[in-house]
Order: structure tokens, then sequence, then C-alpha cells
């Protein structure tokens, strides 16, 4: 079990040091969070309920600390980085690679479980994000923050 949880942390690539380390100064990793309140806007157009009383503070800290590391790992680390080692798999549309669209759809799909058909259908977009930060940055680091933020922004708006 442990030695998954290493491989997942573990690039399918070997990182650039400097890209890793300084994620943070690369101007499009804050584009990138700069969006998330884009995602929102449109959860609230699209008429996404949102919940009248206020949640505790076990689910917070599950969906804006835990759930997003314990995610990415899954499904940046271990079902991305898979997928990037598949030749078949290794096509790409500008920034977004083949690999990255079907694990956000396995994402996406996988929120079927626990949110309504619209909310996991619009979690398709942000996963994207996570799956392009992940390949940008070749750690887990930067797809992680991305991902408490957006998080953040959902339980602030509709939690």
């Amino acid at each position: 079990m442990v030695g998954a949880a290493t491989t997942a942390l573990k690039s399918s690539k070997t990182p650039d040091s400097s890209t890793v380390q300084r994620f943070w100064t690369d101007a499009l990793f804050w584009l990138a969070l700069a969006i998330a309140p884009v995602s929102w806007w449109l959860m609230l157009q699209l008429g996404v309920a949102r919940r009248n009383e206020a949640l505790s503070w076990w689910p917070v800290l599950m969906i804006v600390l835990i759930n997003p590391v314990l995610e990415e790992i899954v499904f940046r680390g271990a079902v991305q980085g898979w997928l990037q080692q598949q030749r078949v798999l290794q096509h790409r549309w500008g920034a977004i690679s083949l690999a990255n669209v079907l694990c956000s759809v396995l994402f996406a799909s996988l929120h079927l479980f626990r949110q309504a058909p619209l909310w996991a259908a619009l979690i398709f977009l942000p996963s994207l994000v996570f799956g392009w930060a992940k390949e940008r940055h070749t750690t887990l680091l930067s797809p992680i923050l991305l991902h408490m933020t957006y998080n953040a922004g959902f339980i602030w708006l509709f939690g």
C-alpha cells in the first residue's frame, strides 16, 4: 500500500526541479486560481441549488482540506499518471492531454454518487484545470492547492 502511494506521488516523467519548486511563480498557475470564481459564477448561473443551513466544521475540513489531497493522489497521481504512460493516450489538444480528459471524465462521473447530475458535470472543467496543473508542474502540490481553492468556494456558495 505504501509503495502504491509513493508511486502515485511520483510523476510519470522526470520533473524540472525549477518548475516543481517554483510553480507559484508561473503566471498560468495564478490564472488557474483566478478562474475558480468563474466556475462558481457559472454554477450560480446554471441554477445549482444553494444550501441554506451552515455545515459543521467536519464536512468543511473534509471537503476543503482532506478530500482534495486524497482525490489528487488517486486521480492525478495514480490514474492520470498511468494514463499518461499509455502511448495511445498521449495525444494532446494544446495544453490538454487525452489522459487528462479521460481522468476528468472519470472524476466527474464518480461525483454522480454524491452530487446532482448538473453539479457532477460541472466538475469536469475544474478537473481539467487540476490535470493540466499536474502535467505542467509535474507535482501534485499545484493541483492540490487549486482543488482546495475551488472546493472552498463551492462550500462558501453552495455548502
